[in-house]
C-alpha cells in the first residue's frame, strides 16, 4: 500500500520511519518532509495546509492511507476533505479536532462529562481578565483558546506574572488564537502523556511518556514546543494508568460521541499527576512531539495496523505489543528558540550518530543544500532519541549522541529524563 504522511517536523520523521518499516507499505510519501525524511520517504512541496493540492496529491497518485501529523491542517478540516472523496485518512475531523483547537471547547467537554481538570475561567474582555487575575491573586495559569504552536500557555507564580502575560496576549503575539482567553488553577505535581488511539468507540492506549516544555535546566524558562521525552515515565503507574482509562480516556471519547462528533484517531491527554490524582491539563489532536518519538520506537505491533483500525472502526480487534526497552529523546535546537534564532547553519556530526547501534536522530528543522548539506531551519532542529535497556543507560546514550552534533548556536538541556531516574532511585 501507498500511504502519504503529512507534516515536516520530528513527529513526522518518526511516523514515515516505523511506517517504511511496515511488511504492508511499498511506498512512503511525505509532504513537506524534510532532510531526515528523505532517507525514508519520497518527500512532495506541499504545505500541511494545502489541503486541496494534498487531496489532489493522493487522488492521483492512488494513496491507500493518509497520516496527518500536525493539528493546523486536522482544525481545518483535512479528514473531513478527504473523506467526502472516499479517501482513507487517519485523524479526526473538523469537529472533533476542536478538543486542541479550543481550549474553551475542550474544558466545556471535560465539565460535562466530569473529566479531571483544573478549575476555570473564560475571558474574552482582557481588561476583565486583569481584574480577575488582580482580585484573586496568584498562582494561576493563563491560557490562549486557539493554537499557538504549544507556545500559547502562561504558567504564573503570582498576578504580576499573569498580568505580563495578558499583555503580551492583548499585543497579539497569538493573533487570532489569543480572541479569548483561559485562566486556571495552577495544579501542583508532576507532568506526564498518555496517548490513546480511538476509533470513535474504542481505545487503547499507548505507553506513557513524559515531555520536558520549558526550555530550561529545572523546567524554568518560557514553554516550547518540547525539549525532550522519554517513555515509559515512572509517574505514571499501573494503577494511575487505569484510573486515566477509566476517568479520562473513555468518559472523553464516550463524551465526543454524544456530542455528534465521534473522535477518531490519537488522542493526546496531557496530564497533571497531582495528590489527588491525574488531571487533564490539555487534550491534543495528534501526536505529541517529543512525545512521538519516544512512544513510537517502543511499539512492537505493525504500526499501520492500528492506524488502519482506527478509520475503519475496528480498533477492537488490535492488541497492541511493547518493547521492554526505555527510549529518550534530546531535542536540539537553534540558539534563541522559543524566540528569534537564525536559520542556515551547516549540521555536523549526524553521519557519526548513523553509526552508533540504538539511535536515530530524527529531523524537526532540517533542509538539504544543493551541495548536499544538511542545514538548520527551524527552532527545533534534530530529535536525538536512543533505545536501550533502562532509563539510566538510554539517557547516557542519547547524550553521547548529542555530543557527536554541532551547528552553531545548538542548545540542548542537560536534564532530559532525570525525572524517571529520581523515581526509580526511590523505588
Amino acid at each position: 500500500m501507498k500511504v502519504l504522511v503529512v507534516g515536516g517536523g520530528g513527529r513526522e520523521h518518526v511516523i514515515a520511519w516505523k511506517i517504511r518499516k511496515s511488511r504492508w507499505v511499498s511506498k512512503v510519501y511525505c509532504a513537506p518532509g524534510n532532510a531526515g525524511i528523505a532517507a525514508v520517504a519520497e518527500c512532495v512541496d506541499i504545505k500541511p495546509t494545502d489541503i486541496e493540492a494534498l487531496l489532489d496529491f493522493a487522488l492521483d497518485n492512488g494513496i491507500d492511507l493518509t497520516v496527518v501529523g500536525p493539528e493546523a491542517p486536522l482544525a481545518m478540516g483535512i479528514v473531513d476533505r478527504f473523506e467526502e472523496k472516499g479517501l482513507r485518512i487517519f485523524g479526526p475531523s473538523k469537529a472533533a479536532a476542536r478538543i486542541e483547537s479550543s481550549k474553551i471547547f475542550a474544558k466545556e467537554i471535560m465539565r460535562k462529562y466530569s473529566i479531571p481538570t483544573a478549575g476555570s475561567e473564560t475571558f474574552t474582555d482582557l481588561s476583565k481578565a486583569r481584574d480577575y487575575v488582580i482580585r484573586t491573586g496568584g498562582p494561576m495559569v493563563v491560557k490562549v483558546d486557539g493554537l499557538a504552536a504549544g507556545k500559547g500557555a502562561f504558567p504564573c507564580e503570582d498576578e504580576m506574572e499573569a498580568l505580563k502575560a495578558i499583555d503580551i496576549i492583548e499585543n497579539g503575539a497569538f493573533k487570532e488564537a489569543g480572541s479569548r482567553i483561559l485562566i486556571e488553577e495552577y495544579l501542583r505535581g508532576e507532568e506526564a502523556s498518555i496517548l490513546a488511539f480511538s476509533d470513535g468507540k474504542h481505545v487503547i492506549p499507548l505507553e506513557s511518556a513524559q515531555d520536558h516544555k520549558r526550555v530550561f535546566d529545572g523546567d524554568t524558562g518560557p514553554n516550547t514546543g518540547g525539549m525532550g521525552a522519554y517513555s515509559p515515565a515512572p509517574v505514571i503507574s499501573e494503577d494511575i494508568a487505569s484510573r486515566v482509562y477509566d476517568e479520562i480516556l473513555m468518559p472523553t471519547v464516550r463524551g465526543m460521541a454524544a456530542e455528534g462528533t465521534p473522535y477518531k484517531g490519537i488522542l493526546y491527554a496531557g496530564l497533571m499527576i497531582t495528590d489527588e490524582g491525574a488531571k487533564v491539563i490539555e487534550f491534543n489532536c495528534r501526536f505529541g512531539d517529543p512525545e512521538a518519538q519516544v512512544v513510537i520506537p517502543r511499539m512492537a505491533t505493525d504500526f499501520i495496523r492500528p492506524l488502519l483500525a482506527c478509520c475503519d472502526g475496528t480498533l477492537n480487534r488490535v492488541n497492541l505489543r511493547w518493547s521492554r526497552s526505555s527510549c529518550v529523546c534530546v531535542v536540539m535546537t537553534s540558539g534563541g528558540y522559543p524566540g528569534s534564532y537564525k536559520k542556515g547553519f551547516e549540521i555536523k556530526g549526524l553521519d557519526k550518530v548513523e553509526r552508533m547501534e540504538n539511535v536515530v536522530a530524527f529531523h524537526a528543522g532540517t533542509r538539504e543544500d544543493g551541495d548536499g548539506r544538511i542545514l538548520t531551519n527551524g527552532g527545533r532542529v534534530l530529535g536525538i532519541t536512543a533505545m536501550g535497556p533502562d532509563i539510566k543507560e538510554t539517557i547516557k546514550l542519547a547524550y553521547r549522541a548529542v555530543r557527536k552534533v554541532d551547528f552553531k548556536d545548538n542548545f540542548y538541556r542537560k536534564d532530559i529524563g532525570k525525572k524517571a531516574s529520581y523515581h526509580l532511585d526511590g523505588m
